[in-house]
């Protein structure tokens, strides 16, 4: 009877791995899409953008076609890409991130902030070696907007588009470096209260400060789901080794703000997801 029971238990835990490689295999190599709302009275009619983040050179289907093919068929008026689109790694090949942006640059406007990885591979050639120079010069040739601390207004939906560059310190591990309005003014300016303000931002823990900064729509990226997402409860870890992360994926509301936050496209380090698809987000403005 003993031995009945222990082959029931040892054939159950077998089951559970299997389905957890599998659960682990399937969402590290597929995307699913994801459809938000915003409204604001300040645009001058409706728009879609498709929010692109973390794709750390994952590929779908050759040269990313099924990414391609989903993203034409949700028809955007902007693509906004919130960072990592590269692996900061020695020897790291830059194309799949480099090739993808080159397509989205001939279909569609592209307004490109920067991630931790892109400004990472700056900071350090001895260790990268020339994997900044190549990405930054074949990124260059491309016809998008990189927005440095910069902004763009489009006249048509009476918006504009910032990119937040923050500095590595506001990445580290195990520690939170704060954000304040002061900080913010001074590398993008006050935003225009007549205006739509969307605020391409990679990190999304300083949600808070964006909102009091001004800002009516945040996207950002970074979290990726936290890895592991459990039903009810979300995603499990943030890359600053944070448990349960406030922002790991969604819409959020802070004051007069919202923030759609991407779970993203790729994985880095540890290829791991679990519950946790990679995420391709569509964004509807609204008047």
């Amino acid at each position: 009877m003993e031995t009945s029971v222990f082959h029931v238990i040892t054939v159950v835990v077998l089951i559970f791995i299997v389905f957890i490689i599998g659960v682990v295999i399937a969402d590290t190599h597929r995307f699913v899409i994801r459809e938000y709302y915003f409204c604001a009275s300040h645009l001058k009619k409706n728009a879609k953008a498709v929010l692109i983040s973390d794709l750390h050179n994952k590929v779908y289907g050759t040269r990313n076609q099924a990414l391609l093919q989903a993203i034409e068929l949700a028809a955007p008026d902007y693509i906004l890409v919130a960072g990592d689109m590269l692996t900061a790694a020695k020897g790291q090949d830059c194309r799949p991130a480099t090739e993808l942006l080159g397509i989205l640059a001939e279909r569609y406007p592209v307004y490109y902030a920067n991630g931790n990885h892109e400004y990472r591979i700056s900071l350090n050639p001895a260790h990268y070696g020339d994997l900044a120079e190549r990405y930054e010069s074949a990124v260059a040739r491309l016809p998008l907007e990189r927005l440095r601390n910069q902004s763009i207004y489009l006249p048509n939906v009476n918006m504009a588009v910032y990119g937040l560059d923050i500095d590595r310190s506001y990445y580290r591990r195990l520690s939170k470096k704060k954000v304040t309005v002061e900080y913010l003014d001074k590398m993008l300016g006050k935003p225009d209260k007549n205006r739509v303000n969307l605020l391409i931002a990679h990190n999304p823990e300083y949600f808070k400060a964006y909102a009091e900064w001004g800002v009516d729509l945040v996207v950002s990226g970074h979290v990726h789901g936290g890895a592991v997402r459990l039903p009810g409860i979300g995603g499990v870890i943030s890359p600053r080794l944070q448990l349960f992360p406030e922002y790991d994926g969604g819409l959020y509301t802070e004051k007069n703000a919202t923030m759609v936050l991407s779970r993203g496209l790729g994985t880095h380090t540890f290829p791991v997801r679990f519950m946790n698809p990679g995420e391709l987000v569509v964004i509807h403005l609204r008047h």
